[in-house]
């Protein structure tokens, strides 16, 4: 039975994604930031990819966020010797029906934790490409829907090559946003110690916030998010941009722009508010396009990275006409 989400308004889902990430940052120590453009990219319906080092808490936080969403969760150790019938499942004889069953594979969850995905050969990494996109899984001919909700959180580590297949643009670009966490501070990491310390145990469990049908309704709401013709505009020029620079090879595809407007949806709700402002899409632009540019090979060479030329496109595209911005009772940001 499908799960029938009720109306929210945006301060509604501003005041439980509050709620959310103060829950999650119970497990995880000063990564607001970061956390948010997580939390973003699930209200905007989409996957997220998490790259950075190990032991920075990219697992912690796949799981955190689905204790505090109130979802099922799985995580699947990406592995060179995975197969694509280990993530989507597969049919298996019944001896005592005589017949073949099918049998789900883990990607029948909500929220897929797919660990280390740069770890296995680009088949496997494909038998994603299906659920992410079109949330469906086809096996042997047959196709199987996968119930709302449905993301995949992705983590990746840069800096190990051996034993690496380093993903496609193809299904780079079907992440909605990829999102690094960096270092903690000297005192961030005193309080991790700190914390652990007073929990007396290893795992870190978070009580539900919300569940899978409020999800569902903050996710809705963000078709209600009001975007002025000056701010469209100006995503598509951003991402316009992105393919004129000269230091691009391929820039970002409307994928891209589409990605900007749902992302930035979702900063606007998460704020309280019922539209979009030019903050909230500078906010998302570096993790929404970095991943989708392509860059001459040369500029590797000299250590410039796609996540500087979008901080340049940034700074060089004019600003979207002022229009005035609607007054709405009872907003709780601007």
């Amino acid at each position: 039975m499908p799960i029938v989400a009720p109306a929210l308004s945006a301060s509604e889902v501003g005041r439980l994604a509050d709620t959310i990430l103060d829950a999650v940052n119970l497990a995880i120590v000063g990564k607001r930031a970061p956390l948010e453009l997580v939390l973003a990219g699930i209200l905007a319906g989409g996957n997220v990819l998490l790259e950075d080092l190990p032991g920075l808490g990219k697992t912690l936080t796949a799981r955190s966020f689905a204790q505090t969403l109130g979802i099922g969760f799985r995580r699947l150790q990406f592995t060179p010797d995975l197969l694509p019938a280990d993530v989507t499942g597969s049919f298996l004889y019944d001896q005592t029906r005589h017949d073949f069953s099918f049998r789900a594979g883990p990607i029948f969850t909500n929220l897929l934790l797919a660990d280390e995905i740069n770890r296995t050969p680009p088949k496997t990494q494909a038998a994603l490409l299906e659920a992410m996109q079109e949330r469906q899984v086809s096996v042997e001919g047959a196709t199987y829907r996968l119930d709302p909700p449905f993301h995949v959180l992705a983590t990746a580590n840069p800096i190990e090559y051996e034993g690496t297949y380093p993903l496609p643009e193809a299904q780079l670009d079907r992440f909605l946003l990829r999102v690094s966490f960096g270092y903690p501070t000297q005192t961030e990491e005193w309080d991790v110690l700190r914390r652990r310390m007073n929990r007396r145990t290893e795992e870190s469990v978070l009580e539900p916030v919300v569940d899978a049908g409020t999800l569902l309704a903050m996710q809705a709401a963000l078709e209600t998010i009001t975007v002025e013709d000056s701010i469209g505009q100006y995503i598509v020029a951003l991402v316009a941009a992105t393919r004129e620079h000269p230091q691009v090879l391929v820039g970002a595809s409307p994928r891209g722009s589409l990605a900007l407007l749902l992302l930035a949806r979702a900063m606007a709700a998460m704020a309280g508010r019922n539209y979009i402002i030019q903050e909230d899409v500078k906010t998302v632009a570096v993790p929404a396009l970095a991943h989708r540019i392509t860059l001459h090979p040369d500029m590797w060479l000299r250590r410039i990275d796609p996540a500087a030329v979008v901080v340049d496109v940034l700074e060089t595209t004019p600003s979207p006409a002022s229009a005035a911005m609607p007054t709405h009772a009872g907003l709780r940001g601007g």
